[in-house]
């Protein structure tokens, strides 16, 4: 089968645009309206300022794609079939291929395949496609059935369109509804037949010492059976063409492994299709990484665990929550993509889940995530709505589901498919318009059609139905000792970082809590007059309508008032570090009965205050450094007791106040180590008052606690706990706890200095100094550690990228 790629040559006009003669301008496939109106000057920036109402209103115009693209005669002769395939469009469009129409299309989500040998001519070809309105259809259908309803935070009728969720707003993203061709256009020229589909099985031996691959395909053309080539990680040749029908045998296997855990070799495979002249027909080919996958919900003595496992290891997971990358698609590419997920890793991600209220990744993105052992929770697209399951309802998310599971299990990295996100908690409440028939729909949706699918497309996937869930069935999906949770009441519910410590969930999904990006990035929406948080334009890029006062009430709890927007930036950024921090060390303390925590979120779609902890441009806000501490393999924690501990509201009366510390290590990787953890009682100037060493063996996959140690010295305000864990003399985690808010701790002046020597930056202190951040001008560095601890002295980091020009440092002392 030969593809012709035909993403050139198209032009794109706004229906209806009588502003000049010549309407149509250049368009880009893969692209977008929004991107094609930006490119030829047509649009100013959505996200520049408020710029986004006037976007969205264009969103009520209907547009115009047109493409040509020539066929060679002897190829269309030579075809037995020629096939039309978009593999992407968004949303809503009526086709026509040489003034015949095609059909229509109604879901961004799915590809779309048309024969069309009949309707193609030699030489010249046009195709045409009208793209409906988006904000239009919704109001209609939501009109017609104003039952169905979702968050309110995106606009109504969003439920009733087939197309990313979050392009109608979200309590983070703008309303940015886009249209357009936004994946390859390709005409499919075959022979006698195709290869439709592959899919291949593992079957491990019980020692994982042999692993047979068992393939399944489908051709349209029973009489021919593919031949597979394997090529081993290194590059041999495990099999040539060889039969497939009856499996092959790969015996050592090497395995693949979650990042953290072990290596990703990846092995090569080639499936082709040859007719019995030897003629190829058609190939198919990916590369696997050879493991066994599995979620583990046995019972226990606190309800039912919930945890990943490879090869027969159970692990923690680590990782966020993975949002769609932009609100303007085209932007998006593989290498930006790479970058993001090479991010996680460097911060010691093992998973990552993909969000059910925005887009199914392209290959690149598994691709990636096979390559650095990112295990890959993922949600079908269904997301804080309801949905009415009628019989062209159901073809169209079945045939959805299709597509995608098709074109993603192979992969390694696809660690397991979920049905929905948090549909089942506010399903069973009623909620959204959810009465009985809708929880009628809701059960055979994701807890009778879509696993039924499963048995069919990927048996070997574990499915869950929701997230968070107990299993359905509305059987307390939000229990804190089976399955995952969603868990908001730090953040949503107002409650003091403490309230983590006491939980003790299974496997926590999401949870979160907001910052403001960068001064740098606040800079590419607003003018200066703008640059306040409860402005106008800074309120347009803050979604969660009370989120800025929010921050502020935390705020006031936990630090001085900033005295300029810049200095609320970092507090901020210090306020989501800390509280994620909390969470993410009290529940790896408990690992077992707890066995995940994945953060809400990892990444911005647009520059806005939100709970992500790297931003749209790409910069490391101090969560994202603090996760590379928290979420480290080897990693000491303090459980500690005292006035911060107590309470966080600072008018209640504080005394008595018991001071106390309690130690943990926790071991995230394969083996036993042998290390010394060490702690000190300093004064605020860094100087030490008394200090402990203790040598522990810590076994592997576990979590260790020492002994409880009483502080009952310790002065509240001018005394803090500094703690390390060394292996061979090597300070492999560190970090410091006050027992009051920092806000009332007697910070002196640490006098704080930075230099660059070649690729390190050097940050020297004259006393304790918390949170040190460090900035080059344009704020785009990305060091090895950032928003540490010191206490005194001097501290060396790597630059890992930017440029050390115009270097300046600032701590907890700063913010006042």
């Amino acid at each position: 089968m030969k593809r012709i790629d035909i993403n050139q040559n198209w032009k794109m006009r706004i229906i209806g645009d009588t502003s000049n003669a010549d309407a149509f301008i250049p368009a880009a496939v893969p692209g977008s309206v929004y991107n094609d109106l930006i490119n030829a000057g047509k649009l100013e920036d959505p996200y520049w300022r408020d710029n986004e109402m006037g976007a969205l209103e264009l969103m009520r115009n209907d547009f115009e794609y047109r493409g040509s693209f020539d066929v060679d005669s002897a190829e269309l002769n030579d075809a037995d079939e020629v096939i039309l395939r978009f593999n992407g469009l968004d949303t809503i469009a009526d086709i026509w291929l040489n003034e015949e129409p095609l059909g229509s299309v109604n879901n961004m989500h799915r590809t779309w395949e048309y024969p069309v040998k009949d309707l193609l001519k030699e030489g010249g070809n046009e195709l045409k496609i009208i793209f409906r309105s988006p904000v239009k259809f919704i109001e209609e259908e939501h009109k017609k059935d104003p039952a169905i309803l979702g968050t309110e935070d995106a606009m109504k009728g969003f439920p009733k369109i087939r197309k990313g969720h979050y392009m109608f707003g979200w309590d983070w993203g703008p309303r940015l509804p886009d249209a357009g061709i936004w994946r390859e256009v390709e005409v499919l020229a075959v022979k006698k037949a195709r290869i439709e589909s592959v899919y291949i099985r593992q079957e491990f031996t019980d020692d994982l010492s042999s692993v047979t691959l068992n393939f399944l395909w489908e051709t349209g053309d029973g009489s021919l059976s593919p031949l597979v080539t394997v090529t081993d990680p290194d590059g041999s040749i495990l099999y040539d063409k060889a039969d497939i029908k009856s499996g092959i045998v790969i015996n050592d296997p090497k395995l693949w492994w979650p990042n953290g855990l072990g290596d990703q070799p990846l092995y090569s495979v080639k499936v082709e299709l040859i007719d019995e002249d030897g003629t190829l027909l058609d190939e198919w080919t990916g590369r696997i990484g050879l493991r066994r996958m599995e979620m583990s919900t046995q019972k226990d003595e606190y309800g039912s665990e919930f945890a990943h496992k490879v090869n027969g290891v159970k692990f923690f997971a680590m990782g966020a929550d993975y949002i769609p990358e932009d609100n303007i698609l085209p932007r998006c590419n593989k290498e930006r993509t790479r970058e993001l997920l090479e991010q996680c890793k460097a911060a010691n991600f093992n998973c990552i889940r993909v969000w059910g209220g925005g887009l199914y990744p392209s290959d690149d993105f598994y691709d990636i995530c096979d390559e650095l052992g990112l295990v890959v929770w993922q949600d079908f697209m269904f997301a804080c709505a309801n949905y009415r399951l009628t019989r062209d309802f159901e073809d169209n998310i079945m045939a959805e589901l299709r597509d995608n599971i098709r074109r993603l299990r192979h992969h390694a990295s696809l660690g397991l498919w979920c049905g929905n996100n948090e549909m089942e908690t506010f399903v069973a409440r009623g909620e959204w318009g959810a009465r009985n028939e809708i929880k009628s729909d809701y059960v055979k949706m994701y807890e009778y059609l879509f696993p039924r699918l499963l048995e069919t497309e990927d048996p070997d996937r574990f499915y869950w139905p929701a997230s968070p869930s107990c299993g359905g069935g509305f059987d307390d999906p939000d229990s804190p000792d089976r399955g995952d949770v969603h868990y908001w009441d730090v953040w949503h519910g107002n409650k003091p970082f403490t309230e983590y410590r006491k939980f003790y969930f299974r496997y926590l999904s999401e949870f979160g809590f907001q910052s403001f990006p960068s001064i740098k990035t606040v800079e590419t929406f607003t003018e200066p007059s703008d640059r306040n948080v409860f402005s106008y334009v800074m309120e347009k890029h803050q979604r969660n309508a009370s989120a800025n006062g929010k921050i502020m009430n935390y705020m006031e709890q936990t630090f001085l008032y900033p005295n300029d927007l810049d200095t609320l930036i970092y507090a901020s950024q210090l306020l989501q570090a800390e509280a994620i921090r909390y969470g993410v060390e009290h529940f790896r303390r408990n690992r077992g009965r707890c066995m995940g925590t994945v953060y809400w979120q990892l990444n911005d779609c647009w520059p806005v205050a939100s709970w992500s902890s790297i931003d749209y441009y790409g910069r490391w806000k101090a969560l994202h450094y603090y996760a590379k501490r928290f979420f480290a393999p080897l990693m000491i924690s303090c459980e500690e007791e005292g006035l911060l501990t107590q309470t966080m509201n600072t008018n209640a009366e504080p005394f008595p106040v018991k001071k106390s510390i309690r130690l943990n290590v926790a071991n995230e990787t394969t083996s036993l180590h042998k290390v010394k953890a060490l702690w000190q009682l300093r004064r605020n100037d860094g100087t030490i008052i008394r200090e402990e060493s203790h040598s522990l063996s810590v076994d592997p996959l576990s979590s260790k606690w020492l002994d409880k140690v009483e502080m009952d010295d310790a002065e509240l305000y001018v005394n803090y706990i500094s703690y390390q864990l060394l292996e061979n003399e090597e300070v492999l985690s560190q970090g410091t706890v006050l027992f009051c808010p920092p806000k009332h701790f007697k910070f002196v002046d640490p006098g704080l200095s930075v230099r660059a020597e070649g690729d390190e930056i050097v940050v020297s202190s004259s006393a304790y100094a918390k949170s040190i951040e460090i900035r080059n001008e344009n704020d785009d560095l990305i060091l090895s550690d950032n928003f540490f601890d010191l206490n005194g002295g001097e501290r060396r980091v790597k630059i890992i990228k930017g440029k050390p020009e115009g270097l300046s440092v600032r701590s907890v002392y700063s913010i006042r």
